[in-house]
């Protein structure tokens, strides 16, 4: 079997990330799912080089300790870490989380969907946009050529 690289889920509310992973088996995603609950564990998680990186990172904005686009800030300021691709997946429909995240160079800003299969969907089209699209590899990182297809694999 083939390793996939994990998706890094920043979510602070335990229902919301247990509904991303049930999101993920109902639609088959085989990629391990890491999680951190604000963005200090996240960059602990990434700075990690016990942790493979992600081939994504699903980001939300309102968290305690240091909320998204604080992180944001950071991870594109990293060398190793700025080209990871980061989509948005928030409560938050303030036009300046938006704008900012925007300008901190994320793939797209979703807003979290109430119903599970309106949310399943949003987490469909995250996977298949990820997946289809072409990216740069990954010198600076330690990632393999690789990396730019297959983001988010099925069986």
């Amino acid at each position: 079997m083939r390793n996939f690289q994990p998706v890094l889920l920043v979510e602070d509310d335990s229902v919301d990330a247990m509904t991303v992973k049930r999101a993920f088996k109902d639609l088959k995603i085989k990629n391990p799912l890491a999680c951190a609950a604000n963005g200090e564990e996240a960059l602990q998680y990434l700075r990690n080089p016990g942790n493979e990186k992600p081939c994504i990172i699903l980001l939300d904005i309102n968290m305690p300790k240091m909320n998204g686009i604080e992180f944001l800030k950071v991870v594109r300021a990293d060398e190793l870490l700025r080209m990871i691709p980061v989509v948005v997946l928030s409560t938050s429909s303030e036009e300046r989380d938006i704008v900012e995240s925007y300008k901190l160079g994320v793939g797209g800003y979703i807003i979290k969907p109430v119903d599970y299969k309106k949310f399943v969907e949003a987490i469909r089209m995250v996977d298949l946009y990820w997946t289809l699209s072409q990216l740069p590899g990954r010198e600076n990182g330690g990632q393999n050529a690789d990396f730019k297809t297959n983001l988010v694999s099925r069986r």
